[in-house]
């Protein structure tokens, strides 16, 4: 019976430390999506979060639609972030940018290990005021810019994407000269195109092994 009972506690003991493994392991997928956002500055290359999957497939499909080509970052602050994604960038309506989406929010996907480092790609939104529940913008983004990250906003915005390869072309997007409401005096326009690769090739071309361990 004390067998017994041994042999039934081992067991439990490794079904639980395979469960707590498996959980915490991060899988790495075979095939990935690699996203580039060509600007007149250079091109940002990101990958996208598996753990903010409402997100990255709003993101993947509003891409593949062409959605976002020839909307431009519309507000961008030295020290701090650049902003796009606004269908309302595209028209030539003054003072109507930031106001604009596809029509719907996406639900808000807070993970305490995506982080607003420098190059974090997050989903811009409505105040808290208007907006409890801090539900994105369904196409508005911003990229951090400050070198130190902006930490402050963790868990008040969706993080969902990082820059892999182009941040100098965040900060030469950010020295732009801008207007009172922090505007591009010169349009920023973006096209933005998706491509799945295989995980191991992106890896090897952007050294980015990294990424699928967070």
């Amino acid at each position: 019976m004390k067998q017994l009972l041994f042999t039934l506690l081992t067991c439990f003991a490794f079904l639980f430390t395979a469960q707590a493994q498996t959980s915490t392991t991060p899988v790495i997928p075979t095939e990935d999506y690699l996203v580039t956002i060509s600007t007149s500055y250079g091109d940002m290359v990101l990958l996208l979060y598996s753990q903010t999957p409402l997100h990255r497939k709003n993101f993947i499909d509003l891409a593949q639609k062409h959605y976002y080509d020839g909307t431009t970052f519309h507000r961008v602050i030295l020290d701090f972030m650049i902003q796009g994604g606004d269908p309302n960038s595209k028209d030539s309506i003054a003072g109507n940018e930031g106001m604009g989406g596809p029509g719907y929010t996406v639900p808000a996907e807070f993970n305490p290990n995506l982080k607003h480092d420098k190059g974090a790609l997050a989903a811009a939104r409505m105040g808290d005021d208007s907006n409890p529940q801090r539900a994105s913008s369904g196409s508005q983004f911003y990229i951090v810019q400050n070198k130190g990250g902006t930490p402050f906003l963790n868990g008040s915005y969706t993080v969902f994407g990082q820059v892999i390869s182009g941040f100098d072309v965040i900060d030469k997007i950010a020295q732009a000269q801008v207007d009172g409401a922090a505007k591009p005096l010169k349009d920023i326009t973006m096209k933005v195109t998706v491509v799945k690769m295989k995980t191991k090739k992106i890896i090897k071309l952007y050294d980015c092994a990294w990424f699928y361990k967070i």
